[in-house]
């Protein structure tokens, strides 16, 4: 037990620029990977996408060239316009052509399940993406009574690791600086 908690120690101390895996088989041993070989393994920790440094500079500039989708997605299905500005910024810095290492893409740094979900065909397309990302933040926020923590902390990590972990955020470094940041942004936009 020791050994794991040195390793888990060693694992969170060190820049991730992978998405991580996590997944527990049925004697409980628990098993970590960037590369998940079956739905089995839950994403416990999403990283930024490669080029979020290098597309900050044009955040603010972007953010008017995508207001309009914004505004039109936030009337649409009900959603706190500054907290779908947030969750862009905090996703890729409203760089639309923003990947991560596992594969999420666009502005509101869509899965492809998560697209498939929400019949986004085209994550790169700002005006698919922002709706698909906005009715998943609605789905979320919806999921747990409007608390923008918890919804916030599942847009990162996933509902179902919200759900595991009681209905709080995760014990994930990663998603606690997320809400953080996410939540900071919303409150002084």
């Amino acid at each position: 037990m020791l050994r794991l908690i040195g390793l888990l120690t060693l694992f969170f101390a060190v820049p991730v620029w992978a998405d991580v895996y996590k997944y527990i088989d049925s004697e409980g041993r628990v098993y970590y990977t960037d590369e998940p070989k079956s739905n089995l393994y839950k994403r416990i920790i999403k990283t930024r996408p490669k080029n979020y440094d290098k597309a900050l500079p044009f955040a603010s500039v972007n953010k008017q060239k995508y207001h309009e989708l914004v505004a039109k997605a936030a009337s649409e299905h009900q959603v706190d316009e500054k907290l779908l500005h947030a969750v862009i910024q905090a996703e890729s810095a409203y760089d639309a052509a923003a990947v991560s290492s596992a594969g999420a893409v666009g502005l509101m740094q869509l899965m492809p399940d998560t697209a498939k979900r929400y019949g986004v065909i085209d994550r790169r397309d700002p005006d698919q993406n922002i709706n698909g990302g906005t009715r998943y933040l609605k789905d979320l926020l919806t999921m747990f009574n409007s608390n923008l923590n918890l919804a916030v902390a599942a847009y990162n990590a996933g509902e179902h690791a919200v759900i595991r972990h009681g209905n709080t955020i995760p014990p994930y470094p990663e998603t606690q600086n997320y809400v953080k940041q996410v939540l900071s942004l919303y409150h002084h936009s």
